[in-house]
């Protein structure tokens, strides 16, 4: 199997296994049919995955590569707010009636700031960092801003980047306040990995370790069987990765400049309930 299989297997089991439950207990989200839903969760999850050894892909189901890069390009490179700019449909729940998700993610991206070096976006900010001091510890994104919570669609889940360079390898680290785990981990995992390699690529360095951390990881009380039903089954090798290695300016990569091969996967989970 994978290793992301393997830390998805174990995360999973933990918080079926030794979770806290919200039954009982007011909470926000709610089910299609109105009724509240629940999870069982567990607080400060650290998974690692070292990029130089494999991608950290699932295979226990596939996950869609070219639609999570589509989505990451959405919010890191178009620095979006607006959903017809995005090829999958999973922000529609979150839009108003214009297709705009308000002051959340891409809108975040894209604000200018006066740093040291003039003035410039956190994205763009990253970018020279990278090129100019790869040694800072100060290369980071953030785009939970408080000042703007009242008027996004959805509070910001991954909320912050954080990047490290030593011995030419790019690591990262992730910052999620919360996590969907059967719904948004694969996914979510899949999307930054891949812009830890698009950043090093475009910056002359190799990918190193992303780490990720998620505050609240949780699964949701209808979600638990079709959880156990996924981790018990069979897992594959995780496929090899490439990436176009012809593109060197961030600004220009597609969903198309990344693909896998030998992605073997089980069937897909068709029909997750998602609650909002």
């Amino acid at each position: 199997m994978s290793k992301a299989d393997d830390l998805f297997i174990r995360m999973c089991s933990e918080i079926i296994e030794e979770g806290w439950s919200s039954e009982g207990h007011e909470v926000r989200p709610r089910w299609e049919d109105g009724s509240p839903a629940h999870t069982i969760k567990r607080f400060g999850v650290v998974n690692r995955y070292d990029l130089a050894d494999e991608f950290p892909a699932l295979t226990l189901r596939p996950v869609s590569l070219k639609l999570c890069v589509d989505e990451l390009l959405w919010i890191w490179q178009k620095k979006s707010n607006d959903i017809h700019e995005l090829g999958s449909r999973i922000w529609d729940s979150w839009a108003d009636e214009n297709g705009l998700i308000g002051k959340a993610y891409g809108y975040q991206m894209g604000l200018k700031y006066a740093f040291g070096q003039g003035e410039m976006d956190q994205v763009d900010n990253v970018l020279w960092q990278l090129r100019h001091k790869p040694f800072s510890r100060r290369i980071l994104t953030n785009i939970f801003n408080f000042a703007d919570l009242a008027e996004m669609g959805l509070e910001p889940c991954a909320y912050s980047m954080t990047f490290n360079v030593a011995g030419g390898r790019l690591n990262a680290i992730l910052n999620q306040r919360s996590q969907d785990v059967l719904a948004a981990n694969g996914w979510n995992v899949m999307q930054y990995a891949v812009l830890v390699h698009m950043l090093a690529q475009v910056s002359g360095l190799k990918p190193g370790e992303f780490v990720h951390v998620i505050a609240d990881a949780h699964i949701y009380d209808r979600h638990v069987d079709i959880v156990r039903e996924l981790i018990a089954r069979p897992a594959f090798p995780a496929p090899k990765f490439h990436l176009n290695p012809d593109v060197k300016d961030f600004y220009k990569f597609t969903p198309d400049d990344v693909s896998f091969e030998d992605y073997e996967t089980g069937p897909q989970v068709k029909g997750i309930p998602i609650a909002v």
